[in-house]
């Protein structure tokens, strides 16, 4: 009996190291174009690699934020266009090994800074801008890419410029992008997604994520509230504090009237604030906002603050 079951364990021991080890290379009918599986487990398992590259396929490369780590890996950053505009913008990171092309899991981007030097004419100004706190993982689906995010205050012209630096780790070697050149295209006419608030002697910045992807009815609406930074050359990172936005949507074109049925944005536990806004109709919707602090209290916004006895802090978008 006992023979038996020392058999039975063997045999489990053995399926468990199987299922958890690269030298099972996974389901082999998979294949990537430019990647090879050998089985290497810092990289991904051809399910996992699948998934990745899956999602890169609906992103386009940045190729002004490429860098190679010590000639044994490529990082590329990815945004939804291959660029940037005013406002939130998605941005991600991958690391592929050059011997395989597969995606390494073991990736760390860190110290993202956007700035911007302003043309004066006699002298120069510089600010940064909204950025994510840190770059996290994109999905528990696919570790390999990792998912930050900027808010960009303004669009490049021809003097003033953008430049944006970070450094990314992989499996411990190190480098650097520095100081690198880009643009940022201004937002169409009838949108605009990032506005300011003082409270005090803070000034905070909302930053609507991705509204471009709304419908007519009911969509959720997801923000990020950031605090400026100190100097203003260092990126403006997402506030502490917890407030509530409350949001009153107006068709200024179609006489102001409102919608049903929306529900405020709360700050959630991964730092976002996220609510519901119903929007009946295509066309230019003007969405008023009203910020109350942890105890209720209105601090910015209300209906004293504009000629039309709305907020004065609102965003634009069109559907």
């Amino acid at each position: 009996m006992k023979k038996k079951v020392l058999f039975w364990i063997t045999i489990a021991l053995v399926a468990f190291t199987s299922c958890n080890s690269n030298d099972d290379l996974g389901d082999k009918s998979i294949s990537i174009p430019g990647v090879t599986f050998d089985g290497d487990e810092e990289c991904c398992l051809p399910e996992e690699a699948l998934l990745v590259y899956n999602f890169l396929k609906t992103l386009k490369p940045i190729p002004e934020f490429s860098l190679e780590v010590e000639g044994l890996y490529d990082v590329t950053a990815y945004s939804k266009s291959g660029s940037f505009h005013v406002g939130y913008n998605d941005i991600y990171f991958v690391a592929t090994k050059k011997s395989t092309g597969n995606y390494v899991k073991e990736l760390q981007v860190k110290n993202v800074t956007p700035l911007m030097t302003m043309d004066m004419g006699k002298m120069t100004m510089q600010h940064s801008t909204p950025v994510a706190s840190s770059v996290v993982i994109a999905d528990d689906k696919f570790s390999a890419l990792k998912h930050g995010w900027i808010s960009f205050l303004m669009s490049s012209t021809e003097k003033d410029f953008w430049e944006l630096s970070f450094d990314v780790s992989v499996l411990g070697r190190k480098a650097s992008l520095e100081n690198t050149r880009f643009t940022v295209d201004a937002l169409p006419s009838g949108q605009n997604w990032l506005k300011s608030f003082k409270v005090g002697e803070k000034t905070y910045y909302v930053s609507l994520v991705n509204p471009d992807s709304w419908q007519t009815g009911v969509n959720d609406i997801k923000a990020y509230v950031s605090e400026a930074g100190n100097p203003k050359t260092v990126p403006y990172p997402e506030s502490t504090e917890k407030f509530t936005i409350e949001i009153d949507p107006r068709m200024p074109d179609m006489g102001n009237h409102t919608s049903p049925d929306n529900k405020a944005l709360t700050r959630q536990t991964d730092g976002s604030y996220k609510g519901v806004i119903n929007l009946t109709m295509t066309g230019l919707w003007r969405i008023h906002l009203t910020v109350k602090d942890a105890n209720g209290n209105v601090v910015y916004g209300g209906k004293e603050l504009g000629d039309d006895g709305l907020s004065n802090l609102f965003w634009d978008v069109t559907i």
